[in-house]
């Protein structure tokens, strides 16, 4: 790991100073991704600004709907009542993620800001654009068993490793973010991630220094019928070769919205809204739902070896759907 400064600011506005001043600092809050990182020289801040003892923390309902801190830890988010009531696929996926001791530690601002998974990218020996840009992408035309399946291009074909994003792009969620200007802007989740196309060392429209402060989640009809799945290779402790996060509103066995996202299929969550347009209107049953997993893998391009993820992510959003009119059950 390489030497850093090390800095602990105790207000929002001095942590984002710092890191706006300082073209290779990183805020530092859980950092159950970024230490990892360093210690395989993958990331290689000169600076750390600590942000843990910000008052950033709060869960609360706003307007309708619940505003979640990102400082906030995923555990406490996941088990929080105004989340596990109203919001109950992001409990699901919260949980489905990482470790019981990693959620304890790692902060919903930080989930978001996670960074792939992919083995060329945590490799320095590996040519990575993301890690290195111009170097080339040593998946492209190696062991892409995980890779992505949709929106890629020739300079990356790595994946969005998170789970609980997935869910905050099917509860339409909004990301709260403070500038070095002292301003404040909201970025909606769909938009937060990028794809990779020329820049794929940028996972998302962050500026430098801008800091997460919350994340909010509006009132929606999702919560009786709502269901997160993550297919992976074990039980626990594993990325998802394939997950998915849906949500239904149903009234007399009719589907009246729907949400289809995707996780591990893309540089970032994956939603289709083309399959969610099939079901609206339609009877809730196994035909319908079958036909809206078709329309969402319509335009999957698999590479060299993980063709498997098609037919897999079919299965997985035919499943999810019929878990989640059950209401979660099995």
């Amino acid at each position: 790991m390489k030497s850093f400064k090390y800095t602990r600011s105790t207000d929002a506005a001095s942590a984002i100073q710092a890191v706006s001043a300082n073209k290779d600092a990183k805020f530092l809050a859980g950092g159950t991704n970024l230490i990892d990182l360093m210690k395989e020289y993958v990331e290689r801040p000169n600076e750390l600004v600590d942000i843990t003892r910000l008052n950033l923390a709060q869960i609360n309902s706003v307007k309708g709907g619940v505003s979640i801190g990102a400082l906030a830890k995923n555990t406490d988010t996941a088990n929080h009542p105004l989340v596990r009531q109203n919001f109950p696929l992001l409990s699901q996926a919260i949980l489905a993620g990482a470790s019981a001791q990693l959620r304890n530690m790692a902060t919903n601002g930080g989930n978001l800001m996670q960074r792939t998974r992919c083995q060329y990218f945590y490799d320095v020996a590996m040519p990575c654009n993301k890690r290195e840009p111009g170097t080339g992408c040593g998946a492209l035309e190696g062991l892409n068993r995980i890779h992505a399946i949709f929106g890629y291009s020739e300079k990356c074909v790595a994946t969005y490793p998170g789970d609980m994003a997935n869910a905050l792009y099917a509860l339409d969620a909004i990301v709260r973010i403070k500038s070095a200007n002292g301003q404040e802007r909201t970025i909606p989740v769909q938009d937060f991630h990028r794809l990779p196309g020329d820049t794929p060392e940028k996972d998302n429209n962050l500026q430098h220094g801008e800091l997460i402060i919350a994340i909010e989640l509006p009132k929606n009809n999702f919560a009786d019928k709502s269901y997160y799945l993550k297919v992976r290779d074990r039980a626990s402790y594993a990325f998802a070769l394939v997950s998915v996060a849906v949500a239904l509103e149903v009234k007399n066995n009719q589907i009246k919205q729907a949400r289809i996202v995707l996780g591990s299929v893309a540089h970032k969550p994956w939603r289709s809204t083309e399959a969610e347009n099939a079901l609206v209107g339609k009877s809730a049953n196994d035909e319908t739902f079958q036909q809206a997993a078709q329309i969402a893998m319509k335009g999957a391009k698999p590479l060299a070896h993980n063709t498997y993820k098609i037919e897999l992510g079919k299965r997985a959003i035919v499943l999810a759907l019929q878990k989640a009119m059950n209401g979660g059950a099995a």
